[in-house]
């Protein structure tokens, strides 16, 4: 493995570790839903930091699961 995959690997491994840590800190601490976003929005800052102009793929990918967890936690349609 070159050491371009092997560094595209471990940043995709750093985003998965932090999507998942942020979505269970959203499930499990008590955050008005703006703080709730204000989180997502890091994790979309934070993810464009490892892949710039990556924004539509975190749209694609991520997004619609913070979205679910948003609405079941706060009841939203």
């Amino acid at each position: 493995m070159d050491d371009d995959l092997r560094e595209e690997n471990k940043k995709v491994r750093r985003l998965r570790f932090m999507v998942d840590f942020s979505l269970e800190y959203i499930r499990t601490q008590q955050l008005s839903h703006d703080q709730a976003i204000s989180v997502v929005e890091g994790v979309k800052r934070f993810a464009l930091g490892l892949f710039p102009e990556k924004e539509e793929t975190f749209d694609i990918v991520y997004a619609p699961r913070f979205k679910r967890l948003l609405n079941e936690k706060y009841r939203r349609s």
